[in-house]
C-alpha cells in the first residue's frame, strides 16, 4: 500500500477526505478555486471551509491514497486567485501621518512644518476640489476651505488638528460601513457551486446554476445543503446555525424542510428541492441584506439635504465674521459646521441597528422599514402560527359514515396528503404512520391554495380541505352532522374535512398549541407604545375570544375567509392607524403588503417572506418585540443625535464668529463632536432587548 505524502491532512476515510490550507483566507475567490478543482478533479465534491482554512473532498467511489497524494501534490503547486474589488479594511495611515503632522506643528522648525502640513492636507484640498467641480458646495468643500484657510494664515496648529480629527472621523465611518458588510459575507457562507442529483437511480455531479425545482438533491456527511426543500428519504442532524441561530444540529427527517448553506453534521438524506438558486433562503437574504445596507433612509435623506443646506449658510457667516473680527474668525467659522455629524451619524445608527438585528436572526430589509416600525401603534397578528406555533397534531379521526371507519379515513386523507409539505398535511400523515399507515391508490392530486386538495378514488371524487371549500364551493351537504361539528369547534380544536362523491365522510380533529411567550410578548409590545393588538382568525367567535382573552388582545376579527384579512388591514389603515402585520401562510402575503411594516414567522411561506418588510429567521414570536424596540432605540438615538449637533454646532459657530474661540479649539470641540456622535451611534447597547 502507498503511504500517504501529504502532511496537510486533517482526516481521511474511504468516503472523505479534509486537509488543512493555510494560505485560505476572505480575499480569496473561492468560486476560482472550486472551478479549477473540478476541472481536474471531476469525481469530486469540494466545500471550502474559509474560517477553518480546511477543504473537505467527497466522492460516491471510495478514495484512493493515491487521490489523496495528487490532491495534496495539486494545492501545493495551486496559485490562490484573490477576489476582484475586494474592500479593504479602513487604513489609519491618514491618522497618524497627521497626528505627526500635529505634533510636529508644536517643534519651532518652520520649514518641516509647512511641508508636513502640506503633504497631509493634500487628499483633504484635493477631494474638496473635485467636489466642488462635481457637486458644487457640500460639507466636503467646506471642510477643505477651513484647512486651505489654516495653511494660508500659516496656522499649521489649526490645519493639522482639523486634518487629523476628520481622519479619525472618515475612518470610524468606513469601519461602521465594513463591519454593515462583514454580515452580508457571513450570510454568503458557504458558498456552493456543486451538488449531488440522483438520475435514473445514479448519483450526477452539476452545477448550482443547473438544478431546477423537483430535482433529488443528496447530501452526506460534512455537506453543506445547496437548495430549499423538503426530505423525502433518509435522515441526519443537520448543523442550522447559519439560519436559525441553533448551535446544536437538529434531526430531520422525511417531511421535514431544510434550508440551503445548512450543513449535514451526521446522515444522508434526499431532498426534493423546492427553490434553487437565486430563489434559495441564502440567496434572498444575501440580496436583502445587500440592499438595505445600501438604502437610504427618509430621515437620513433629510438630514443630507439640510446639512448640504446649510453650506452657504456657514460661508455667509464666515464673511460676516471676516468683517468684524479678521482672518482667524474666518478660519474658526470654516472649522465648524452642521453637516457632518448630520450626514455621518445617521446611516451609521441604522447600519449598526440593521447590523446588529441581522446577527440576532431578524432580517430588516431597510432602513425605512425602522422608521416605519417606529411609529406603528397597532399590531395585527394572524393566529395560526404566529400566535400559536404553527405544529398540529391530530387529537382524533371521526367517522360520519359507515364505509369508512377511523383509521381507513385517516388512510384516505394522508395517502393524498403526503404529496404536500403543509403543516395540516404533514400532522395527519405522521399520525397514519404512527398508527399503521395503509396507503390507499387515488388519482392525480391537485392543491387548491388556502382551501384543500381534490383527488379521485375508484372514480369517484375525493374532496379534503375547509368548511368553506367544501360547503360553497364543492356544495357538500353538512346539514346531518351540524351538531358533532359544533361540539368539536366549540371544544378548541380545529377540523379538516373530508368528503367522496359530494358526501361528507367525516373530520379529523388537530390542535395547535399557543406559543409559551405568546402573552408576554403582547405585553411587551404594549409597553413599547402600541397602543392596540388585534388578532385575525378564520375560528369561531367564542373561541377566539377565549384566546384573545387568555394572551391579553384588545380585538378580535374571527370566522374570516382567507381575503378578509387584506380588507381589514386596509380598513384598519384607512381609519389612520400606522399598521404592523404579523403572518406566515400564503393568504397573509396580500395583507402583509398592505401594511405598514409586513412581518413573516420563520416558518412561513416563501411568498409571506418575500412580501414582507421584516423575515424572522427564528421561529420565536420575540423577535417580534425586539423589532419594535430596535426600532424605538434607534429612532431615539438619532433624534438624539439631531438635537444634539445643532445646539452643540451651533453654540461652536457663535462662539468662533465672535473670536471668542480660535480655530484650533473650533477644531477640536466640531470636529471631537463629530467623532462622538459617530461613536454613540455605533453602540450596540439596546438594553431593552436583553
Amino acid at each position: 500500500m502507498q503511504k500517504l505524502q501529504c502532511n496537510n491532512v486533517i482526516h481521511y476515510s474511504k468516503k472523505r477526505l479534509r486537509i488543512r490550507l493555510l494560505s485560505l483566507n476572505e480575499s480569496v475567490d473561492v468560486n476560482i478555486l472550486v472551478s479549477d478543482f473540478a476541472n481536474v478533479f471531476p469525481s469530486f465534491f469540494i466545500s471550502v471551509m474559509l474560517n477553518a482554512k480546511c477543504i473537505s473532498f467527497s466522492k460516491i467511489d471510495d478514495i484512493s491514497e493515491d487521490e489523496v497524494n495528487k490532491i495534496c501534490a495539486y494545492f501545493n503547486e495551486y496559485k490562490l486567485v484573490k477576489l476582484k474589488h475586494k474592500k479593504e479594511k479602513p487604513s489609519k495611515a491618514n491618522i497618524y501621518a497627521s497626528l505627526l503632522a500635529l505634533a510636529n506643528s508644536y517643534t519651532s522648525n518652520p520649514v518641516l512644518d509647512k511641508q508636513a502640513s502640506l503633504l497631509t492636507s493634500y487628499p483633504l484640498l484635493k477631494e474638496g476640489l473635485l467636489d466642488l467641480v462635481e457637486n458644487g458646495l457640500t460639507s466636503h468643500v467646506l471642510e477643505a476651505a477651513a484647512v486651505a484657510v489654516s495653511l494660508l494664515r500659516k496656522d499649521y496648529k489649526a490645519a493639522n488638528s482639523t486634518n487629523f480629527m476628520l481622519n479619525i472621523g472618515e475612518y470610524i465611518e468606513e469601519s461602521a460601513v465594513l463591519k454593515s458588510d462583514d454580515l452580508v459575507k457571513e450570510l454568503a457562507k458557504p458558498q456552493l457551486t456543486h451538488a449531488w442529483v440522483e438520475e435514473n437511480n445514479e448519483l450526477v455531479k452539476k452545477s448550482t446554476d443547473e438544478l431546477k425545482i423537483g430535482d433529488i438533491v443528496v447530501v452526506s456527511t460534512g455537506e453543506a445543503i445547496a437548495v430549499d426543500g423538503y426530505i423525502v428519504d433518509g435522515d441526519a442532524n443537520v448543523n442550522c446555525v447559519s439560519m436559525t441561530g441553533e448551535a446544536n444540529a437538529v434531526f430531520k427527517e422525511r417531511g421535514d424542510r431544510v434550508l440551503s448553506s445548512t450543513i449535514v453534521e451526521e446522515g444522508r438524506i434526499k431532498i426534493w428541492a423546492e427553490a434553487v438558486g437565486e430563489n434559495t433562503t441564502t440567496a434572498k437574504i444575501l440580496h436583502y441584506m445587500k440592499d438595505c445596507l445600501e438604502e437610504k433612509s427618509q430621515i437620513g435623506k433629510k438630514a443630507v439635504n439640510l446639512a448640504n443646506s446649510l453650506v452657504p449658510f456657514t460661508l455667509s457667516l464666515a464673511a460676516i465674521a471676516y468683517l468684524f473680527n479678521g482672518s482667524s474668525a474666518l478660519a474658526s467659522v470654516l472649522q465648524a459646521d452642521y453637516s457632518c455629524a448630520l450626514k455621518l451619524a445617521t446611516p451609521v445608527a441604522f447600519k449598526s441597528a440593521i447590523s446588529y438585528a441581522g446577527k440576532r436572526q431578524i432580517l430588516l430589509k431597510g432602513s425605512q422599514v425602522l422608521e416605519r416600525l417606529s411609529e406603528v401603534d397597532t399590531f395585527v397578528f394572524d393566529k395560526t402560527g404566529t400566535l400559536t406555533s404553527g405544529d398540529l397534531k391530530v387529537k382524533a379521526v371521526y367517522s360520519f359514515v359507515k364505509e369508512y371507519d377511523e383509521q381507513s379515513l385517516l388512510n384516505l386523507s394522508a395517502s393524498a396528503e403526503e404529496h404536500y409539505f403543509h403543516p395540516v398535511a404533514e400532522a395527519v400523515v405522521k399520525a397514519a404512520k404512527q398508527n399503521g399507515f395503509s396507503h390507499i391508490n387515488h388519482g392525480e392530486v391537485e392543491f387548491i391554495v388556502a382551501h384543500g386538495i381534490k383527488t379521485s378514488i375508484d372514480k369517484e371524487e375525493v374532496i379534503i380541505g375547509s368548511r368553506h371549500f367544501l360547503e360553497d364551493d364543492e356544495g357538500v351537504d353538512f346539514s346531518k352532522n351540524e351538531d358533532k361539528i359544533n361540539e368539536l369547534l366549540n371544544s378548541g380544536l380545529t377540523l379538516l374535512y373530508i368528503a367522496k362523491a359530494k358526501q361528507l365522510l367525516g373530520v379529523i380533529a388537530m390542535s395547535d398549541e399557543l406559543r409559551f411567550n405568546s402573552k408576554e410578548s403582547i405585553l411587551k409590545l404594549k409597553q413599547n407604545g402600541v397602543k392596540e393588538v388585534i388578532m385575525l382568525t378564520g375560528d369561531i367567535y367564542d373561541r377566539a375570544i377565549s384566546v384573545a382573552n387568555e394572551l391579553g388582545i384588545d380585538k378580535v376579527y374571527a370566522q374570516l375567509l382567507p381575503q378578509d384579512k387584506a380588507q381589514i388591514t386596509k380598513k384598519l389603515k384607512d381609519e389612520g392607524r400606522k399598521i404592523a402585520f404579523v403572518g406566515d401562510g400564503i393568504n397573509d402575503a396580500p395583507s402583509l403588503v398592505q401594511a405598514d411594516v409586513g412581518i413573516s414567522m420563520q416558518k412561513g411561506a416563501d411568498i409571506a417572506k418575500a412580501s414582507a418588510d421584516i423575515a424572522l429567521l427564528k421561529d420565536d414570536i420575540s423577535c417580534v418585540v425586539h423589532a419594535k424596540i430596535l426600532a424605538n432605540e434607534t429612532m431615539k438615538k438619532i433624534q438624539k443625535n439631531f438635537k444634539s449637533t445643532v445646539w452643540i454646532n451651533s453654540a461652536i459657530l457663535l462662539g468662533a464668529a465672535s473670536g471668542i474661540l480660535n480655530p484650533s479649539t473650533t477644531a477640536l470641540a466640531h470636529n471631537g463632536t463629530t467623532i462622538a456622535l459617530l461613536i454613540n451611534s455605533l453602540k450596540q447597547n439596546y438594553k431593552a432587548l436583553n
